[in-house]
């Protein structure tokens, strides 16, 4: 069975289906799968790259950047830990720790996710090879 989402306009969880749109009884709201779906898509914070960022993801940024308040500039290939997700503050999306400026607000075209890669310990790499 396939769950009805609540209004987008004011979240009522009186929805029903409607055959081609969604329907809210309480603000008359309609709205289609596609544009829930649309709407989902847009809500996700992306890199620079396009790669899909969550929370507590480690990204390095890709550009010197300035930072208000510091002698010195934040270096490309800085790695960041732990990013957290807060809003909209002056248009950045990112809040992180860096080790030697503290806590910043990074906007997520200046990052890049890390992703990591699973390494093959060299006994099995030659097990492999002489199967």
């Amino acid at each position: 069975m396939e769950t009805i989402p609540n209004c987008p306009k004011c979240e009522s969880t009186y929805t029903y289906d409607d055959g081609l749109a969604f329907v809210c009884p309480e603000c008359g709201h309609e709205w289609t799968a596609f544009e829930q779906k649309e709407a989902e898509e847009a809500a996700l914070i992306r890199d620079s790259v396009g790669n899909v960022l969550n929370e507590g993801d480690s990204v390095t940024i890709i550009k010197d950047l300035k930072v208000k308040g510091a002698t010195s500039d934040l270096k490309a290939g800085t790695k960041v830990k732990s990013i957290r997700f807060c809003g909209d503050v002056d248009g950045h999306d990112l809040e992180a720790k860096v080790e030697s400026f503290g806590t910043l607000y990074i906007k997520s075209k200046f990052v890049k996710k890390i992703v990591l890669t699973k390494k093959l310990r060299s006994d099995s790499f030659r097990s492999f090879l002489f199967l």
